[in-house]
């Protein structure tokens, strides 16, 4: 009777150890369904159980919501791999900062995208000779990059042959008026001839006219003569320096007007037949990333260059605000228009490397990943391709951490998957 009743004993035993533990498993709530989860919405690898700055970006954890906030039920289109569609509360909302825009029908856009260099408007660009022989006194203009005015002096230039002429025109000035003084009217001709050739030849030496007529009214010939700019714009190039002699084939400043500027873009000749005279282009420089300048396309070489096989084509731009320089690397997209299209907002596009995604806004909260193809840039936005149709609404502002979220949420879900699928061990006998 003795081992019946041990078996008894050890039966009765397993029951109440079974039925505590049954009961412990009702009553006493799991350590992962108390324990709270925070993650960084830019970075949402990371997670952590309490709040605190993510040791990557240094932004905030936000707390990974339980069911009904985060990851409940949406309506599930298309399925996107790595993604999950998502529902979020509207104080969540708020708190990011959501906003949607729905995909409209616009004038659609054929973009040849290539790369062109900044230039200077070469009917912009003034090069300054003097007419004369001489020698420089004095530079008022001393370095490359000077803004000047028209009128405002460059330089001042001696020269002994100036001189001379001035003093041939005094002489002309002090005959001509004898003459009259004296009432012989065929000899005061001769000398009112003489004079104005003199005149002439200070004129054509492109000595200003106001300067003539003071020489007239001093009677004194100037030593050195203001050389004064022409044209408004920034010194490019200089040549001359202090005490250097100067001749008429010397150039010594160029002035050029930067106000409005050349892009010589590149063109393949395969891409030829869709560049024409009068098309539109966008120009964007890689520094200044959130600006984009217009230009016309104004000319098209007529040949093509050897080594690179390319065609240059030229686009004039307006640079009132000074944005552009020469010289600059920038890149180009020259647009043709390609009829109606539909259109998605920049902001909504997501580039995911080999795919492009949006989020579908369905209302009340509720989010769902999309990958679209898309075509070329238009005019606000990017040419739809296929995944939307008109009337979408997509996500604008955002739609990362939207999908930051929906990307840890699918990530989740596939560890639950994983840990439930895993073959239980087997017992050794």
């Amino acid at each position: 009777m003795r081992p019946l009743k041990i078996v008894t004993f050890l039966l009765a035993a397993a029951v109440l150890v079974a039925g505590g533990y049954f009961a412990g498993t009702r009553n006493t709530p799991s350590a992962a369904a108390a324990k709270e989860l925070w993650h960084c919405p830019m970075h949402p690898e990371f997670t952590s159980d309490h709040q605190q700055p993510c040791p990557i970006c240094g932004m905030d954890l936000v707390k990974v919501d339980g069911p009904g906030e985060s990851g409940g039920a949406a309506p599930v289109g298309e399925a996107v791999a790595g993604r999950v569609p998502l529902t979020l509360s509207a104080d969540k909302r708020q708190r990011l900062g959501v906003a949607s825009e729905p995909v409209r029908r616009g004038e659609g856009a054929r973009s040849l995208r290539t790369v062109g260099v900044v230039a200077v408007d070469e009917r912009r660009l003034h090069h300054v000779h003097t007419r004369f022989e001489g020698y420089v006194e004095h530079l008022h203009v001393d370095f490359v990059g000077k803004y000047v005015s028209a009128g405002e002096p460059l330089l001042s230039i001696f020269s002994p042959e100036l001189v001379a002429t001035q003093q041939e025109f005094l002489l002309a000035l002090r005959a001509q008026r004898e003459m009259e003084a004296k009432g012989a009217p065929d000899t005061a001709a001769g000398g009112r001839g003489l004079l104005e050739a003199a005149r002439q030849r200070l004129l054509l030496w492109d000595i200003p006219a106001d300067e003539v007529a003071r020489l007239e009214v001093s009677g004194k010939p100037q030593r050195t003569l203001e050389l004064r700019a022409q044209n408004s714009g920034y010194v490019v190039a200089k040549n001359v320096y202090h005490g250097m002699r100067v001749m008429p084939q010397d150039t010594l400043f160029d002035i050029a007007d930067l106000s409005r500027l050349w892009v010589l873009a590149d063109i393949y000749e395969h891409d030829l037949p869709q560049v024409r005279v009068g098309m539109p282009g966008l120009i964007h420089v890689p520094s200044l990333a959130d600006r984009t300048l217009r230009g016309v396309v104004t000319w098209v070489a007529p040949t093509v260059e050897e080594k690179t096989r390319t065609v240059k084509v030229r686009l004039e731009v307006d640079n009132a605000g000074g944005l552009l320089k020469p010289d600059m690397y920038v890149d180009v997209a020259l647009q043709a228009s390609g009829g109606p299209a539909l259109v998605v907002p920049f902001a909504a596009v997501i580039d995911a490397g080999e795919r492009r995604l949006v989020f579908l806004d369905r209302g009340d909260g509720r989010y769902e990943p999309r990958e679209v193809r898309l075509g070329a840039r238009a005019e606000s936005g990017y040419e739809v391709l296929a995944g939307l149709v008109e009337g979408d609404r997509v996500v604008t502002a955002a739609n990362f951490l939207i999908d930051s979220e929906s990307s840890l949420e699918a990530a989740l879900r596939g560890m639950k998957a994983d840990a439930a699928g895993s073959p239980a061990a087997t017992p050794h006998h």
